[in-house]
C-alpha cells in the first residue's frame, strides 16, 4: 500500500501496476499450460499495451526467449524503433542478467515485477545490474506487485513438475 494515502497520483500508479500485473500474471498462466515456466510480461506506454508475451524457450529452442526478451523484441517491431522510450515493463519474476542488461539496452523507463528470484535474480535479489552506475541509463524498479500469487504459480509448477 501507498506510504501517503491521500496521493491520488500514487494510488492511481498502484492501481495501474496491479491491472497491468494481473495481465502479465493470466500470460504467465498460458506460458505454464504450454509446459513453460510460467513467467509473462507486458510492456505497456501511456496505459496501452505495446506488446506481451511469456517464456518460450523450450518451445523455440531458445535460451534467449524469457518473457521479456520476448516482449522487447516485439516492442521493437511493433514501434519501428530499438528504443523503448517512456514505457513500463510488467514482469511477474525478477528479470536475470541477461534480461536487466536487456531492459537498460532498449532504454525501458520503468520496471514492475512480482516475485523475487533469490537465485538468479539482477534487480535486487543477487545483483543491483539496473541501478549500477557505470551505466548511462536507470530503470525505476518496483517490486512486490502479486509477488505471492505469482511465486505460488511457479511453486506450483514446479512442485508438478517434481511429481512426474
Amino acid at each position: 500500500m501507498s506510504e501517503n494515502i491521500n496521493d491520488p497520483e500514487q494510488l492511481e500508479t498502484e492501481a495501474m501496476d496491479l491491472f497491468w500485473m494481473q495481465r502479465a500474471y493470466e500470460l504467465a498462466q498460458r506460458g505454464a499450460a504450454e509446459g513453460e515456466v510460467p513467467v509473462g510480461a507486458v510492456l505497456v506506454r501511456n496505459d496501452e499495451v505495446i506488446a506481451e508475451g511469456w517464456n518460450r524457450p523450450i518451445s523455440a529452442n531458445d535460451p534467449t526467449a524469457h518473457a521479456e526478451v520476448n516482449v522487447l523484441r516485439a516492442a521493437a517491431q511493433q514501434i519501428g524503433n530499438y528504443r523503448l522510450l517512456n514505457t513500463t515493463l510488467y514482469v511477474t519474476l525478477e528479470p536475470c542478467v541477461m534480461c536487466a542488461g536487456a531492459l537498460i539496452h532498449s532504454r525501458v523507463s520503468r520496471l514492475v515485477y512480482a516475485a523475487k528470484e533469490p537465485r538468479t535474480g539482477a534487480v535486487e535479489s543477487v545483483f543491483d545490474v539496473l541501478q549500477d552506475e557505470r551505466h548511462n541509463h536507470r530503470v525505476e524498479v518496483t517490486s512486490g506487485v502479486m509477488a505471492e500469487e505469482c511465486a505460488n504459480l511457479l511453486q506450483e509448477f514446479f512442485r508438478q513438475k517434481r511429481l512426474k
